[in-house]
C-alpha cells in the first residue's frame, strides 16, 4: 500500500479522494450515500451471526456443490433487533454482502458439477469429434531484444537483424531500446530495426545503482504495458547472437507454464542459500537464460516479478561472492540473471532446458545437432584470427561507410585431421562471416559509395590508420569515408580535394609574405642613401629592383 502511494507521488499523481464510493461491512454509511464496492477485508456480523474471510483462508468451499457459507438472519429479524435507520442499512448491507458471496459459491459449485457430468456423459462422442477436426494452426510469435543507443549495440542489432531475416523466423522482430533523453537526441540508428522506445533504467531513478543490464527486464515490462501485442508466444534473445534458424514453440514443446530456456549452469545460487533467501520455492529454480520461449500469460505475470528480483539480488552486496553466485568478477553483474530464474521460481514456472538450441562461438559442438542460435558474448579464435565483442566496445562501424570487422579464415585454409575442431572453427568463422555481411548489405543499404571507386593514399590517410590502430583492425576500405551517408557532390568533398586546396591557399601566402618583406628591405635602403641620390633616381632604382 505504501509502495502504491509513495510510486504515485514520484510521479506527481494526486488522487481525487472519494469516501462515498466504497465500505466495510459493518461500518454504518453516510446519510444519502449508496457506496458502490464493499470490501470484506473485516470480520462483520449481525446479531449473534459474524463472518471473517480469514475463518476461511485454506476453504476449498467452491468445488463442494450446495455448501455455502453460514446463513445469516433474515431480513425481518434484522427490523426486530434494531430500529436506527441508518444502523439498519448498515445491517442491511451487511446481508448483502455475504448473500452475494453464497450466491456466486452456488453458481460456481453447480456450475462446475454440471459441466464435469456433460463431459463424462459426452465423452465417446468428442473423441469421435476430434478425429475430423482440422490441424490446430501454430500460434503467432513475436521476437524481442533489449539494446541501447550506443554504437556497440548497434553493429550488434544490425547482426542479430540481418540474421533474423534469413532464419525464416516466424512472426515479427522488436528492439526494445533503452536510452535516456540526452542520449536519444543524439542517436542515429533508428532505421536499424524496428524499435520500441524505454527509458533507460541504467542509472537507477530511487537508488542512482548504475546497472545497465536492469533494461532488459524493464524494456520487457514496458513493452508488454504499452504494445499491441497479438502473438500468443514470446521469444527473447540478447542483442550479441545470430539466429541460425527459427525457434518455435511447437518444435521446441514449450507451452503455458512451461517456458523454453537454454542452460546456464554457473548460475549456482540457484542450490544455494541465494535461493532461499530471494524465492519461496528455491527447489523451482532453474539454472538457464540467454534463449526463451515464454506463452505471453506467463510473460505477463513473470515480467514485475523479473525486475523486482533482479533488483532485489543487485541490492544483496553480501553475497556478491563468486562461491554463491557464480559470477567470477564478483560484482554482482549477473543480478539480472538471477532475478530471471528467482522470479520464474516465484510462480513455479519450471522450464523445458534444451542445450541443442544455443552455441558459444570456440565451443565444440555435438555431433548431428543444428544449433538455432550463436551467442557471441566471448571471444573466440581460429589460428591467428580472433573476435571478442567487448575490443568494439567504442567503434562506430555502422555510421562509416565499408567498416567492418577483420574477416575470418577461409574455410578452405584449415586442418582438417581433427573432426571436432573442425566443426567448431567452421562454426566460428559461419558467426564471423555473418556480422561482416550483415555489415556490408547494411552499408550498400545506406548508398554507400562503391568501395573500388575510391583510391586513398597512405599519407591521406594516415590519421585514420592510427585511429584503427587504436580500435582494432579495419579492413583497408574502412579509411575511404567517414559520413554515414554521401552527399550527392561527394566526390568533390573527398580528402584530397580538401587538400589541394589547402596547399594552393598556403602557396599564395608564401608569396605575397616574400613579397613584403623585399618591399620592406628597399624601403630600408632608401632611406639610408636618400641624401645622396636625387628624387629620380631613387624612383628609377625602385622600379629596377621591383622588376
Amino acid at each position: 500500500m505504501y509502495g502504491y502511494s509513495f510510486g504515485a507521488a514520484e510521479v506527481g499523481l494526486r488522487h481525487k479522494i472519494s469516501e462515498d464510493l466504497m465500505i466495510y461491512p459493518g461500518y454504518i454509511p453516510r446519510k444519502g450515500i449508496e457506496p458502490i464496492l464493499i470490501h470484506y477485508g473485516l470480520p462483520f456480523s449481525v446479531g449473534n451471526w459474524s463472518f471473517s474471510k480469514l475463518d476461511h483462508h485454506e476453504d476449498d468451499i467452491v468445488y463442494d456443490c450446495g455448501r455455502l457459507f453460514p446463513e445469516p438472519p433474515y431480513p425481518r429479524e434484522v427490523r426486530l433487533i434494531e430500529s436506527d435507520f441508518n444502523k439498519k442499512r448498515a445491517l442491511f448491507l451487511n446481508l448483502e454482502c455475504i448473500n452475494t458471496l453464497n450466491e456466486g459459491t452456488f453458481v460456481t459449485a453447480c456450475c462446475k458439477w454440471i459441466i464435469e457430468t456433460k463431459e463424462v456423459a459426452n465423452q465417446g462422442g468428442n473423441q469421435d469429434q476430434a478425429v475430423d477436426e482440422p490441424e490446430k494452426s501454430h500460434p503467432k510469435i513475436h521476437t524481442l531484444f533489449s539494446t541501447e543507443c550506443t554504437p556497440y549495440f548497434d553493429w550488434q542489432t544490425v547482426g542479430l537483424v540481418h540474421s533474423f531475416h534469413l532464419s525464416g523466423q516466424p512472426g515479427n522482430i522488436t528492439r526494445l531500446l533503452s536510452c535516456t533523453d540526452e542520449d536519444l537526441k543524439q542517436y542515429a540508428g533508428h532505421d536499424l530495426a524496428p524499435t520500441h522506445y524505454v527509458p533507460s533504467m541504467s542509472r537507477h531513478p530511487l537508488t542512482g545503482d548504475w546497472y545497465p543490464a536492469i533494461n532488459k527486464p524493464a524494456a520487457v515490462l514496458h513493452w508488454l504495458n504499452h504494445a499491441d501485442i497479438d502473438a500468443e508466444f514470446i521469444v527473447i534473445l540478447d542483442a550479441d547472437m545470430i539466429l541460425r534458424g527459427p525457434i518455435t514453440p511447437w518444435e521446441f514443446k514449450a507451452s503455458r507454464g512451461h517456458p523454453v530456456s537454454t542452460p546456464y549452469d554457473y548460475l549456482i545460487g540457484c542450490d544455494n542459500e541465494l535461493a532461499k533467501l530471494h524465492t519461496r520455492h528455491p527447489d523451482a529454480c532453474d539454472k538457464v537464460g540467454g534463449v526463451i520461449i515464454m506463452h505471453i500469460d506467463d510473460l505477463r505475470k513473470f515480467a514485475m516479478l523479473w525486475l523486482h528480483k533482479s533488483e532485489e539480488v543487485r541490492a544483496d552486496k553480501a553475497h556478491y561472492a563468486t562461491n554463491i553466485t557464480g559470477d567470477i568478477y564478483a560484482s554482482g553483474w549477473i543480478s539480472e540473471m538471477y532475478g530471471y530464474s528467482f522470479g520464474a521460481a516465484e510462480l513455479k514456472l519450471r522450464h523445458i532446458i534444451n542445450s541443442e538450441i544455443l552455441i558459444y562461438p570456440g565451443y565444440v559442438p555435438e555431433p548431428g545437432v543444428k544449433y538455432r542460435v550463436f551467442h557471441y558474448g566471448l571471444e573466440f579464435k581460429v589460428g591467428n584470427w580472433s573476435f571478442d565483442k567487448a575490443n568494439w566496445r567504442d567503434t562506430d562501424v555502422v555510421n562509416k561507410c565499408w567498416a567492418k570487422f577483420p574477416d575470418p579464415p577461409d574455410p578452405l585454409t584449415l586442418d582438417r585431421s581433427n573432426e571436432d575442431i573442425l566443426r567448431r572453427d567452421l562454426l566460428s568463422i559461419e558467426c564471423g562471416k555473418t556480422l561482416n555481411d550483415a555489415l556490408e548489405l547494411h552499408h550498400k543499404k545506406r548508398n554507400c559509395p562503391d568501395p573500388h571507386s575510391l583510391s586513398t593514399s597512405k599519407r591521406d590517410t594516415g590519421k585514420e590508420d592510427s585511429s584503427s590502430r587504436k580500435f582494432g583492425r579495419f579492413d583497408g576500405r574502412n579509411a575511404v569515408r567517414s559520413n554515414p551517408v554521401p552527399t550527392k557532390n561527394s566526390e568533390e568533398t573527398s580528402p584530397p580535394v580538401l587538400k589541394d586546396r589547402l596547399f594552393g591557399s598556403l602557396r599564395f601566402w608564401v608569396v605575397a609574405l616574400w613579397a613584403i618583406s623585399g618591399l620592406g628591405f628597399l624601403a630600408v635602403m632608401l632611406k639610408v642613401f636618400s641624401g645622396r641620390k636625387s628624387k629620380g633616381s631613387k624612383s628609377k632604382s625602385y622600379r629596377s629592383r621591383r622588376r
